[in-house]
């Protein structure tokens, strides 16, 4: 790397040189004969300063903003973790070549104003937003005027255009013992028909770039023990213009495993198991939406398989039915709780009753019923979600929803409710808007609720 001055040491160079000069005329001359006293000189030399010092001498937030600035303008492609680094440098020395400055690799007031403001006004004109994404905790840059629709479930998120030109994709998996030399080439390949002009591998992430049928796609890969966090970017060759920088400073700002930042839940299981209560005897159950949600294969044991007929998205119900199925026992879901302490029955996971599938109950309390979903406290076992829950009177106060134990935010926030209750009116609204007749009388629950195994790929 050239060492540059900076304008403070020349100055000061300057100084001392004139100050050398000054001193040997101030000198006295020899008289004729006389022996020339001896003065010993040391030169004093400026100080050379290499532009990572003066990097270096910043906040970590400052060079933070820096590296980031410098993506937006499309000088700067790498990670924007704040480190110094040549590449940072070189962005910094091609930023003031192409606006006329000397390249010193040391921006100055005016440079550093100008390169700020060129920066924001390209982040406003595309909505530009850093954002945690709740399932997975990775932290990513948003372009929320060219994305601005947005789909997520435990597997990650989609972030895509209103007419479907530019697509944003945030996935995550397990993978056996992975290495990102083997994930670079399982993603070339899949899916069929991606074509490859760019691939970076590292050891702890890989990019790939090219084309993925009639749109381009941009790839970044990276992964953590046995979890592999990809971000993909697909858009129209006719978007390339405007969406190229943005990938840069998504590619950049894209932290799949933020430190201080805790994970979402883990990847959805293969087989999950919830309870379904049996609501009226032509075969209704409702259910938890999540634990409903990508399944290839709903079944209900004993009854056989299930169809997801309708969803609540805001309180996460889901409606399932069976057919054909003759002395089903349906649940009595009239009526209003009046107690806040409630018995919350379903059936458990089979590995919480050594491969059982018996139904049982258990204490809870709730804050408050009515006007929303309420906190349960203590959270049932996993496998409960969806399971009735009923006061001490028999009344049906509402369905327990099971919530992730951990989700994106600081280390030390206060954890979430881990078990909510979705009251008994609005899953009688959400039964009759969608045609259901709950006319179950009884208040057993044991005998109302049925175990719900989803099967994913």
């Amino acid at each position: 790397m050239r060492l540059v001055l900076s304008a403070t040491l020349m100055v000061a160079a300057m100084m001392v040189a004139g100050m050398g000069a000054a001193h040997a005329q101030l000198t006295p001359p020899t008289t004729a004969g006389a022996k020339p006293k001896t003065v010993t000189t040391v030169p004093v030399r400026p100080a050379l300063q290499k532009p990572e010092d003066t990097a270096s001498a910043m906040a970590q937030a400052e060079r933070l903003a820096l590296q980031s600035d410098l993506a937006w303008v499309g000088e700067y492609n790498g990670a924007i973790s704040g480190d110094v680094s040549e590449r940072m440098v070189n962005a910094i020395k091609e930023f003031q070549k192409n606006r006329g400055g000397k390249p010193t690799g040391v921006l100055n007031p005016q440079e550093r104003g100008m390169l700020a403001d060129t920066a924001r006004r390209k982040q406003e004109s595309v909505g530009w937003r850093v954002v945690t994404e709740p399932a997975t905790g990775a932290r990513l840059g948003i372009p929320t005027k060219l994305v601005p629709q947005l789909t997520s479930d435990a597997s990650g998120a989609k972030w895509t255009s209103p007419t479907g030109t530019i697509q944003v994709l945030l996935t995550r998996r397990k993978e056996a013992s992975p290495t990102t030399a083997k994930l670079a080439e399982q993603e070339r390949k899949e899916p069929a028909g991606r074509t490859i002009d760019y691939t970076v591998v590292k050891p702890d992430f890989f990019v790939l770039s090219g084309m993925q049928g009639l749109k381009k796609f941009y790839l970044r890969g990276t992964l953590k023990g046995d979890e592999v966090r990809i971000l993909t970017i697909l858009y129209d060759q006719a978007m390339q213009t405007t969406v190229e920088p943005v990938v840069i400073a998504m590619s950049s700002a894209f932290n799949a495993f933020p430190s201080g930042v805790q994970a979402g839940p883990p990847p959805r299981k293969t087989v999950e198991y919830a309870t379904g209560v049996v609501v009226s005897d032509d075969g209704a159950i409702i259910t938890d939406r999540i634990a409903t949600d990508d399944c290839i294969a709903l079944t209900i044991p004993g009854y056989g398989s299930a169809d997801r007929v309708a969803v609540d998205k805001e309180h996460d119900l889901a409606l399932l039915r069976i057919y054909g199925a003759r002395g089903l026992k349906t649940l009595n879901i009239a009526g209003q709780a009046t107690q806040t302490a409630l018995d919350i029955t379903g059936i458990a996971d089979p590995q919480n009753q050594g491969g059982g599938a018996a139904a049982s109950s258990v204490k809870a309390s709730v804050a408050q019923l009515g006007g929303g979903d309420q906190a349960l406290s203590p959270p049932p076992a996993i496998g409960f979600s969806g399971a009735a829950a009923l006061d001490g009177g028999g009344k049906f106060a509402g369905i327990a929803m099971l919530k992730p134990v951990i989700v994106a935010g600081p280390a030390n926030a206060a954890p979430p409710a881990q078990a909510a209750l979705v009251p008994a009116d609005t899953v009688r609204s959400f039964l009759k808007a969608h045609g259901v007749n709950a006319s179950g009388e009884s208040a057993d629950a044991k005998a109302a609720v049925v175990r719900v195994i989803c099967v994913r790929k």
